[in-house]
């Protein structure tokens, strides 16, 4: 990784808005299949749980060494993912409790001109897995009464972005939306992630180097932490891109939804 240390990043204040869950996984093995039916037979050895989603942004800023703000939902969300332990394949993902209340609408208010109760905020990072946090209204909002605003969506891009500072999306959701996209006149704002490909910004490609995958879970939270921080310190998207595919990197050979 860089020579960049925490220290650098104390300074800095990022709110992160948007759907958390508990990321729930068991390890096992399964090396046989039902008789009663053509499934894997699944025995479970250990288990391990960590906060997920906007929790996950969240927890990649802490490590970063940035004061994270995290306002999210109360609801205990939770993923549960069966992994088979030698390969590291996921069998079986089990979702609980996969809609949540909207933000209210005192804190929403309250995120005005950069500012959250009083204290400075560098950025806001929008990290909404469509659950019902957010709605385009609230998001909309947010971005018309601040700088410094990131979003990663799963919703259809529309009118209720345009006012952001850059938008993170994956390429299948790119090709959802992309036809839209120059009504909106936004392109200069996306970067494109594509997978073991690298992120594409204004046309132009950021490969990444090969590594040995063991996980992606959580690596677009990952990226999305890496590029705020490195943004707010350099307001260069370029370095950023490349300082937060260097964090991802990390990340995606480790088991399970880990941090930097």
């Amino acid at each position: 990784m860089s020579n960049l240390k925490k220290e650098e990043f104390k300074a800095y204040n990022i709110i992160v808005i948007g759907d958390s869950c508990t990321d729930a996984f068991i390890y096992g093995t399964a090396i046989r299949l039902a008789p009663e039916a053509p499934v894997p037979i699944f025995n479970p050895n250990y288990s391990t749980s960590n906060p997920g989603m906007a929790g996950n942004v969240s927890r990649n800023l802490e490590a970063l060494g940035v004061n994270s703000i995290l306002i999210t939902n109360n609801e205990n969300m939770v993923k549960t993912r069966y992994v088979d332990d030698r390969t590291g394949h996921i069998l079986l993902r089990v979702d609980q409790n996969d809609i949540v209340e909207r933000i209210s609408n005192n804190i929403l208010l309250n995120i005005k001109d950069n500012k959250f109760n009083g204290k400075h905020i560098d950025a806001i990072i929008i990290s909404d897995y469509d659950k019902g946090f957010l709605n385009e209204e609230s998001i909309e909002w947010i971005c018309s009464n601040n700088v410094n605003v990131f979003i990663d969506t799963k919703k259809i891009l529309d009118k209720w972005c345009v006012k952001a500072s850059f938008i993170k999306i994956n390429n299948v959701e790119y090709e959802h939306t992309r036809y839209s996209l120059k009504e909106l006149n936004i392109e200069d704002k996306l970067i494109i992630t594509l997978s073991n490909k690298g992120c594409k910004y204004k046309k132009k490609i950021y490969p990444v180097k090969k590594v040995d995958i063991r996980d992606v879970s959580g690596a677009g939270d990952t990226f999305m932490s890496g590029l705020v921080v490195e943004y707010i310190r350099t307001a260069n998207i370029k370095e950023s891109i490349l300082f937060a595919q260097e964090c991802a990197t990390i990340v995606v050979q480790k088991p399970g939804v880990a941090t930097i």
